[in-house]
């Protein structure tokens, strides 16, 4: 090398290898690093999500089969088919997910952990309602105690697991959205230095040969230009893509899964305040326990509602959301009007004011939680069309920078290797 370089032929072999590889180089970092934020945008659109929200409908499953229990147990000892199949449907759907979801995760992980509790104690729950309907059907007080020992078998054990596990996938899926959203600095980094050799080197020849263009030289420029603007641009809409379908996608799908996990966990509430009949007091004693917890859930999903307004960004978002808050308006009306029936000791007039047919709080609840799955169902395909916007950005940019880099390389070569022949 070191005698190649005290003659022009061999400073011009060296130059050319190294424009040469350079350009290679930039191609084959470019290819690995966007191979990689490819993967990882796929797996927010095909992966991480779908497990995240398969978590929170099992969340939202076992509010609901709670909710259904205990609004089954105040209609008496004829529990109506309907609320019957309705939990069912719920126990089924989270035993299902709970199955898909082991299959994609490890017993060492969080989510590990949250599924194995889940699926132990799923059974208890289930085996403690069975009892509670048993004896409501034959009429003996004690199915009222069944059913509050369920509820706090859910409340403590299930819910608590259930939220672990979404949690856990939900930190997984911003973990891909991180990885899919950084820069690819690296590659980058080298497309600007392989530039500036090629730079350098056609205007050493310029000096050297007063030749304007060297045909070659030009060609790898371009060919490298292409691939870093192509990177550029390709990366930056793929990020706002992606930043676009977590703030109003992800972040909104989020808080309404959390409204309506609320919202169940009221209804579930506000049924057992019937159901225990001031037999279970808050820790001071001053309060119905039942009664505290709907009105604390009630508050927060009222906040939670003021959050999915502020982060939808267009009217099929904001539509249902009012919807809801409006609905909540009316729930808190009537459940005021319940509770002040049964605390003047008509508890007929109060269960047919929560489960009654007509102008009844559970009438109240059925438009909230209609409202909100109309809203999830929105954010939802809001979600996966600007996440595969994201990933459909970085299709074809690795094989593309790979493939120019290769035609880069072999046309500076060529260009080199046009003036070295000059020399013979």
């Amino acid at each position: 090398m070191r005698a190649a370089a005290t003659t022009e032929p061999g400073r011009l072999w060296i130059i050319g290898t190294v424009v040469a590889l350079l350009v290679v180089a930039f191609g084959a970092v470019t290819a690995w690093q966007v191979t990689d934020r490819a993967a990882a945008a796929d797996d927010v659109v095909s992966r991480s999500q779908p497990l995240s929200a398969d978590a929170a409908s099992i969340y939202r499953s076992l509010a609901d089969a709670d909710t259904a229990a205990a609004s089954g147990f105040l209609a008496g000892a004829k529990e109506p088919r309907a609320v019957r199949v309705r939990y069912e449907a719920d126990i089924a759907t989270a035993s299902r997910l709970l199955v898909k979801a082991a299959a994609n995760t490890t017993g060492a992980s969080d989510s590990g952990r949250a599924i194995a509790s889940l699926n132990e104690q799923l059974p208890v729950y289930n085996g403690l309602i069975e009892q509670a309907r048993a004896n409501n059907r034959q009429g003996f007080p004690v199915g009222g105690a069944y059913l509050r020992y369920a509820n706090e078998q859910m409340t403590k054990h299930l819910l608590p697991a259930a939220q672990d596990l979404y949690e856990a996938e939900t930190g997984r899926l911003y973990d891909d959205y991180d990885q899919a959203e950084t820069w690819p600095y690296a590659a980058l980094a080298v497309g600007a230095v392989a530039l500036g050799a090629l730079f350098w080197a056609q205007r050493r020849t310029y000096r050297r040969t007063n030749r304007v263009l060297n045909h070659g030289l030009l060609a790898g420029s371009a060919a490298s230009a292409v691939v870093l603007l192509w990177l550029v641009a390709g990366h930056a809409v793929a990020a706002a893509d992606l930043s676009d379908s977590r703030t109003h996608g992800q972040e909104s799908l989020k808080v309404l899964n959390d409204a309506r996990i609320n919202s169940l966990q009221a209804r579930a509430n506000e049924n057992l305040t019937l159901v225990a009949r001031g037999a279970v007091l808050t820790e001071d004693g001053k309060e119905d326990k039942y009664d505290a917890d709907y009105k604390a859930e009630m508050k927060e999903l009222v906040d939670q509602l003021g959050s999915a307004g502020d982060l939808a960004d267009d009217s099929a978002g904001r539509t249902p959301v009012e919807e809801a808050r409006g609905s909540v308006i009316e729930w808190r009306q009537r459940h005021d009007q319940a509770h002040r029936t049964d605390t003047d000791g008509d508890y007929e007039g109060a269960l047919e004011q929560v489960i009654g047919a007509s102008g009844s709080t559970g009438q109240s609840f059925d438009r909230v939680d209609a409202a909100l799955e109309k809203a999830i169902g929105h954010e939802q395909r809001e979600f996966t069309r600007a996440a595969s916007d994201g990933r459909g950005a970085l299709t074809g940019l690795p094989l593309g920078a790979a493939v120019l880099a290769v035609l880069g390389a072999a046309a500076a070569g060529v260009g080199v290797s046009r003036r070295l022949a000059e020399y013979r």
